[in-house]
């Protein structure tokens, strides 16, 4: 019985050693001065909507670049409060290292349509349906137009962006999206001199699949100019317009 208390002992004494180390060796100094900043931007490969330069722009900015500050200076948490008010940035995760630096990990906000709508909407939908401002930086993605209240937008249109950005051969073709008064939709393609309706925003993958099995099967061998208009409204049939002569 002797013999387990004191074993017993040993083990809370281990343990409570171990725990403060772990702390105390953790722990950043206070007046430690900052060494600089370890960034990683996520999705960087693919998409360069945000970049290490302009995350250190607007840092300097707004007075919170970390480097030469004082560790106990430093609120990671204000830095991503600051960090998530940039349009193209959808969340930051700050933290300080063990090396003395502020590690900042940004994830972006992935545009995949623009709205211009007539009523004078100019913005864009991020990949979770989100709106976003229009800014001066040039995005390659369809620009929808026409009659188009953020509504529509942010579920009719969102869902055909996020299908577009699916499927590689779509996202490159589409061009621009036009919204009719009835809320249909025409799609002006970026290859052949036509215009393809749509129909209601739905069945956008059955929609698609249809028309490129037409595209291969009929416009690679009469031509890609031969129609004006290619309508897939309906399910069982796809209606071509030729151009007159």
């Amino acid at each position: 019985m002797i013999k387990r208390i004191f074993i017993l002992c040993i083990l809370l004494v281990v343990s409570a050693y171990l725990v403060v180390a772990v702390t105390v060796f953790n722990r950043q100094p206070e007046n430690q001065v900052c060494k600089g900043m370890k960034l990683v931007v996520k999705d960087s490969i693919d998409y360069g909507f945000i970049t290490e330069a302009e995350v250190k722009k607007l840092l300097k900015e707004k007075n919170l670049y970390p480097e030469k500050k004082r560790i106990g200076s430093i609120n990671v948490r204000r830095l991503e409060e600051t960090l998530s008010k940039h349009p193209f940035i959808n969340k930051a995760e700050c933290y300080l290292t063990s090396g003395g630096k502020v590690g900042i990990e940004v994830y972006q906000r992935i545009p995949i349509l623009r709205v211009m709508s007539s009523n004078g909407d100019n913005y864009y939908i991020d990949q979770s349906g989100k709106i976003m401002n229009a800014t001066g930086k040039p995005i390659h993605v369809a620009v929808a137009t026409g009659f188009i209240d953020r509504k529509f937008a942010q579920k009719e249109l969102y869902e055909l962006g996020l299908y577009l950005q699916h499927s590689p051969f779509w996202n490159a073709q589409v061009e621009q999206i036009n919204v009719t008064p009835k809320k249909e939709l025409e799609i002006v393609p970026r290859v052949g001199d036509h215009i393809l309706f749509l129909g209601k925003a739905t069945d956008f993958e059955e929609k698609f699949s249809k028309l490129q099995t037409f595209y291969s099967k009929v416009l690679n061998r009469i031509g890609w100019n031969k129609y004006e208009r290619i309508s897939i409204e309906f399910n069982n049939q796809i209606i071509g317009t030729r151009k007159e002569n």
